[in-house]
């Protein structure tokens, strides 16, 4: 049975981030299987959104097609909110995007959501592959950001206009792991989020900027800040980080420059990393916005996190190797959720 009502905990919505991880030995075929299931799961249980991330030219991440995987999830589910978390607008003409979310909107209606980043989410040769050329960089993200809310924007006289798309209510967000985005959603009154779960150290510091530089608009008369974070919870803290090794594990084989598909827990995790590694990985993979451990443990450290950087909305990615054991998860933490 669907939740009738978002659930919340300490008062505010918790929403899902899914990579739609690629585990080794399996195939994307099942992890959007994966992916299906555990929308329909995080539905039930009374979760706010769904958001898939864009990652490219790598092979622990399905969700390159980020509009399809979208679209195919929304169709499988019945009232969660879908989206993209994000769509990296720079490997993409504005308006392409406005016809691909302008198409969901109208199938799915009231229930998509438009999140954009402007990293590439890629290497140089990946980005170059997409784009087949490097003249935007990132800096021109602003001026591609205004060319795809216009695409929105009725307007006759316009010699290009998206359809579908032209007219339609979707809720655009900018994401950002800097203060760059920050300070252009606050600008434009737009939704922000922050990806806390990779760019811990400089949460709070983008925090303040969009508060602080803020102005209403037709979008939004109040500031809204969404973070994400890690969180692998299970039946006690050993279990817990015994699961988060999966994610240590990608970790290190990006950092070394050989990623790999999500490799199963491990029993000791310093047989395979060395202490200069180790060190810069739990940098990224900090305590405060990689929350492991039993419920209790968990429940504190999400308590802690929002009464320290009083957050709007979660958004939390759990990337552990077993399907069941991620699905209970999510189950932990919605038992915590009023």
């Amino acid at each position: 049975m669907v939740a009738d009502k978002i659930k919340k905990f300490n008062s505010i919505p918790l929403s899902v981030l899914d990579l739609s991880p690629i585990n080794e030995g399996s195939n994307a075929t099942q992890s959007f299987k994966n992916s299906a299931e555990l929308a329909q799961h995080a539905e039930k249980l009374g979760f706010n959104r769904y958001w898939f991330a864009e990652h490219h030219n790598m092979p622990g991440i399905g969700s390159s097609a980020t509009s399809v995987l979208i679209g195919h999830i929304a169709g499988v589910t019945k009232r969660i909110r879908v989206g993209s978390g994000g769509i990296m607008l720079p490997n993409h003409a504005p308006l392409v995007i406005a016809e691909q979310f302008g198409t969901l909107e109208s199938i799915y209606p009231g229930r998509i959501d438009l999140g954009l980043g402007r990293a590439p989410g890629s290497d140089q040769a990946t980005a170059y592959a997409l784009r087949r050329t490097l003249q935007s960089t990132g800096d021109d993200f602003p001026e591609q950001l205004a060319e795809l809310q216009a695409y929105f924007e009725p307007d006759r006289s316009a010699r290009v206009r998206a359809f579908p798309g032209e007219g339609l209510d979707i809720p655009i967000w900018l994401l950002g792991s800097s203060g760059f985005s920050a300070q252009l959603a606050a600008q434009k009154g737009l939704p922000f989020s922050f990806a806390s779960h990779f760019a811990p150290a400089y949460t709070l510091q983008a925090l303040q900027l969009y508060h602080q530089n803020f102005k209403p608009s037709k979008f939004l008369k109040e500031p809204y800040a969404m973070l994400g974070i890690n969180v692998i919870a299970a039946e006690t803290d050993e279990k817990a980080q015994w699961l988060a090794t999966s994610q240590q594990l990608q970790f290190l084989g990006i950092t070394t420059g050989m990623p790999s598909q999500l490799r199963p827990p491990v029993d000791n995790i310093n047989e395979y990393w060395s202490p200069q590694q180790q060190a810069s990985i739990k940098q990224t993979l900090d305590p405060r916005t990689t929350i492991v451990g039993s419920p209790e443990t968990v429940k504190r450290k999400l308590e802690s996190f929002i009464q320290e950087t009083r957050a709007n909305e979660l958004i939390i990615n759990t990337q552990v190797y077993s399907h069941e054991e991620r699905m209970r998860s999510y189950s932990i933490i919605a038992d915590m959720m009023d």
